[in-house]
C-alpha cells in the first residue's frame, strides 16, 4: 500500500492519468468560454455554429486516419497533397456516377498511402521523412494537373453539401472507425506498436504488416475526405488541401494526443481535439485578427501542447 502511494507521489504532476484527461477537456472549456465573451456571444449564435460545424467535416475525417498513424507512433505529413490528388479524382469521376467518384478517392488515397507504408516499412525511412517527400510529391501532381483551370466537379454535386447528408457521412465513418479500433484488437495492436516495437513483436503481433495496413487505411480515410471537400467546394486547384497536415497536427494534440502514440491515446482526443481547433481558429477570424498574428498564437499553443503531451521518459520518436 505504501508502495503504491509512494510510486504514485513520484509520478510527475502532468504525467498522472487524470491530468491528461482534464487538461484538453478544460482547455476546450476555457476557449469556449474566452471567445463566447470576447466575440459577445457571436460566435455561437446558431449561424455561425451551424458554419463552423460546416467546416469540420473535412478535418474530422481526415484527423482519423493521421490519429491511427501517430498512435503506432508514426506521422504523416502528406494528408494535405494526398487530399489534394483524390480529389482530383473524386472531381473527374463525379461526371460519370457519385459512388464510383467516392470509390476513386478511396483507391486514390489508399495507393497513395501504401506508397507510404511501403518506404517506412520495406525500406526503413522514417515515416516523418517519407511523408515529407510524398507531401512535395503529390503537392506537384495536383499543381499540374490544374495548370491550365481548376478541375471542377459536375455542377449538381452542390445538392449533397446538407446538414443532414455530411454529418451523418461523418457520424458513420467515425462509428465504424470506434468500433473496429476499440472492439476487433486494432488498437491494442496499435498502441503496443507505439509503446515498442521489439516488445510488440514478442506479444506475437505482425509489425511490419499491420503498419502498411494502417498507413493505407489513413490514405483511404483520406480518400473520403476529399469525397467531402469535393461536395463542399466543388473543385480542386493547386492549393486544395494546403496546410491540412499542419491543422490536423495542431488539432490532434490540442485534444491531448500524445505526439509519440502508445497506450495513453484515446479515440476521442479526434473530437475534442477537432472543435477545440475550429473553436480557436474561427475566434480569431472573427475578432479580425491579422493572419500572421493568428499563426503565432497557433504555433505557441502547438508549441506548449506538445510539451505538455509528448513522453518524457522515452523521448519523441518517430518510427
Amino acid at each position: 500500500m505504501d508502495t503504491t502511494k509512494k510510486s504514485a507521489e513520484q509520478v510527475p504532476f502532468l504525467e498522472r492519468p487524470i491530468v491528461r484527461t482534464v487538461l484538453p477537456i478544460a482547455g476546450f472549456v476555457i476557449i469556449c468560454v474566452l471567445f463566447a465573451f470576447l466575440t459577445d456571444g457571436r460566435l455561437f449564435q446558431p449561424k455561425n455554429l451551424s458554419l463552423l460545424l460546416s467546416q469540420s467535416y473535412m478535418l474530422l475525417i481526415s484527423s482519423i486516419g493521421v490519429f491511427m498513424v501517430m498512435t503506432m507512433g508514426g506521422l504523416d505529413f502528406s494528408q494535405g497533397s494526398m487530399l489534394g490528388v483524390a480529389s482530383i479524382v473524386v472531381c473527374w469521376l463525379s461526371h460519370y456516377n457519385m459512388i464510383l467518384a467516392a470509390i476513386g478517392g478511396v483507391v486514390t488515397g489508399g495507393l497513395i498511402g501504401l506508397l507510404n507504408g511501403y518506404f517506412n516499412v520495406k525500406r526503413k525511412i522514417t515515416s516523418f521523412i517519407v511523408t515529407i517527400c510524398s507531401m512535395y510529391l503529390f503537392r506537384g501532381v495536383c499543381a499540374y494537373a490544374t495548370t491550365n483551370s481548376p478541375v471542377y466537379a459536375v455542377s449538381d454535386i452542390s445538392k449533397y453539401n446538407t446538414l443532414p447528408f455530411m454529418l451523418t457521412f461523418t457520424v458513420i465513418i467515425f462509428v465504424i472507425v470506434y468500433l473496429v479500433f476499440t472492439y476487433t484488437g486494432l488498437g491494442y495492436r496499435l498502441k503496443a506498436i507505439g509503446t515498442g516495437e521489439t516488445a510488440a513483436r514478442y506479444a506475437g503481433i505482425r509489425v511490419e504488416r499491420t503498419k502498411m495496413l494502417i498507413f493505407m487505411t489513413a490514405g483511404c480515410i483520406t480518400g473520403l475526405a476529399a469525397f467531402v471537400n469535393a461536395i463542399k467546394v466543388g473543385s480542386v486547384t493547386s492549393t486544395s488541401g494546403n496546410q491540412l497536415e499542419t491543422q490536423i497536427m495542431i488539432a490532434l494534440v490540442l485534444g491531448g494526443m500524445p505526439v509519440n502514440g502508445g497506450a495513453k491515446v484515446k479515440f476521442y482526443n479526434i473530437v475534442l481535439g477537432v472543435m477545440t481547433y475550429k473553436v480557436l481558429s474561427s475566434g480569431l477570424v472573427m475578432l479580425m485578427m491579422p493572419t500572421q498574428l493568428q499563426q503565432l498564437i497557433l504555433g505557441v499553443i502547438f508549441l506548449i501542447e506538445v510539451a505538455l503531451f509528448s513522453d518524457r521518459k522515452t523521448g519523441m520518436i518517430v518510427k
